[in-house]
């Protein structure tokens, strides 16, 4: 905007300068050849006359000239006599020293031009070959013939171009002048609105997503009745709608968060009551009726998946509400080789495929967290595919100069792949790909990938999600080597 405005500026700077510029070259131009017209008038025939009729005058009629009649004409006056169209005298007023008169040798164009004059009493601009541009005025002579008398237009044309060359160099050095002015102008009086615009790019980069959030000191606030002083009064007002959604927002994520918390602290000894009961029950010594013992199994294993729940939720609640994890160095490829080892057990009807990097990989975190993140990403491929699904299991180190050094875990199948429409939000809460096996033993409750993005973000890393039919691939991405690391 700073260079637009200085640019208009400075253009309309310009054509103001041009249109001075030009009007004064035209009125100068047109003033100095009216002056010339006038001398012209004043002049008559006479040069052109004496050319007519060479004889001596008298020394009274041209005080002491004695060679030629020129009767004091200015040096550079043009005079020429025609007879008809036919051009019989032509000749000049010398400068200097020379007191004959020089004649003038005329192309046939220059003939033609002079032929042309018109008998009207009034000046006409031709060119002479020999002499360049002069102003002339034809008369009748008293033998019939006519009398040009001409007077040269380079005293003109030098004034009029040393005009042009000062008002150049006078408006360019305006124009530069105005345009480094002008940028310091416009900086100047928009320095309220790059207030607002710091202000506006300090806001775009905070985490505003969720979490508490500070926003930066308000714009400062020039003159209300100006625009750029509107623009940062509205823009302050916005802030502070903004920040109150934000706080108000905060706190109810606060109050969900406690409750969550809450509740699953909670619910933790009820349910474990309940499985308690329930497995005592089954090791009763006296018969116990088929419909009771499968009532009482069904109690025990619902209680076993309901304490899971509680426990995803409660850490769920610990991670939101920023706990810190262990920070001790933990050996990945361990954590994997275990990882798949418990998986080809509780799914041997999958085919398992180990990829590792040849130096352990070691990464900076909790092990146990960890470890959870290996088992819900290897519980998710062996429970959402097929039987005979291949699932292959990676572990590499990368670097790159943004992040460093890193850990980069893949976990990949051959199954039919995630849906489209559930892609977007496959890591947030109770997210089922397939919620008609919610109820069934193999469902869930949909906090197992929650889990995994929680963890990993509390260890300073990223996961992602690439599916399509028949390939899908969950990569992990952790600081090793101590890099990074929780906050």
């Amino acid at each position: 905007m700073r260079a637009r405005l200085t640019a208009g500026l400075v253009v309309l700077l310009a054509v103001s300068c041009a249109a001075v510029g030009v009007a004064a070259v035209y009125e100068l131009n047109g003033f100095l050849t009216g002056r010339v017209d006038q001398q012209l008038y004043d002049v008559g025939a006479r040069y052109p006359a004496s050319l007519e009729h060479r004889t001596p005058t008298p020394k009274s009629d041209h005080d002491g000239d004695e060679h030629g009649d020129t009767r004091k004409q200015s040096a550079g006056t043009f005079g020429a006599r025609l007879v008809g169209s036919d051009v019989t005298n032509a000749a000049v007023v010398p400068s200097g020293a020379v007191a004959t008169d020089q004649n003038v040798s005329l192309t046939v164009a220059d003939k033609k031009a002079l032929a042309d004059v018109p008998v009207d009493g009034r000046a006409h601009t031709i060119c002479v070959s020999a002499l360049g541009e002069y102003r002339v005025l034809a008369t009748k002579g008293l033998d019939g013939d006519v009398l040009i008398t001409g007077l040269p237009m380079e005293p003109v044309q030098a004034a009029v171009h040393r005009l042009e060359l000062v008002a150049s160099c006078v408006f360019g050095a305006a124009l530069a002048i105005a345009g480094v002015a002008g940028a310091f102008w416009v900086r100047w009086s928009l320095r309220p609105l790059s207030r607002v615009a710091a202000t506006a790019t300090r806001v775009s980069e905070l985490p505003l997503a969720s979490g508490e959030v500070a926003l930066p000191p308000r714009a400062p606030e020039s003159d209300p009745r100006s625009e750029v002083g509107r623009v940062a009064g509205a823009f302050n007002r916005m802030l502070g709608h903004v920040e109150d959604a934000l706080t108000k927002r905060h706190a109810s994520e606060e109050r969900l968060r406690s409750f969550a918390a809450d509740a699953s602290h909670e619910l933790r000894t009820p349910v474990a009551s309940v499985r308690g009961h329930a497995e005592l029950a089954l090791l009763h010594p006296d018969p116990v009726p088929p419909k009771v013992t499968r009532a009482l199994e069904r109690i025990a294993a619902e209680s076993a998946r309901m304490g899971e729940m509680v426990d995803d939720l409660l850490l769920l609640a610990r991670l939101d509400a920023g706990r810190p994890l262990e920070q001790l160095p933990v050996d990945l490829t361990h954590l994997v080789l275990d990882s798949v080892t418990d998986a080809r057990a509780a799914g041997p009807d999958h085919r398992w495929t180990l990829e590792l990097a040849e130096e352990p990989v070691t990464v900076t975190g909790d092990a146990h967290r960890l470890q959870q993140v290996l088992a819900n990403l290897l519980a998710n491929a062996r429970l959402h595919t097929p039987v005979d699904t291949k699932v292959t299991v990676s572990l590499k180190t990368a670097s790159s100069k943004a992040e460093g050094t890193i850990a980069v875990l893949t976990v990949a199948d051959d199954g039919p792949g995630v849906p489209e429409d559930v892609q977007p939000g496959v890591f947030e809460r109770f997210t089922r790909a397939d919620r008609r096996r919610a109820d069934g033993a193999g469902g869930g409750a949909g906090l197992g990938l929650s889990i995994v993005a929680a963890v990993v973000e509390a260890h300073g890393g990223s996961v992602g999600l690439e599916s399509r039919p028949g390939e899908t691939t969950f990569t992990v991405r952790l600081p090793a080597d101590g890099e990074g690391g929780a906050p």
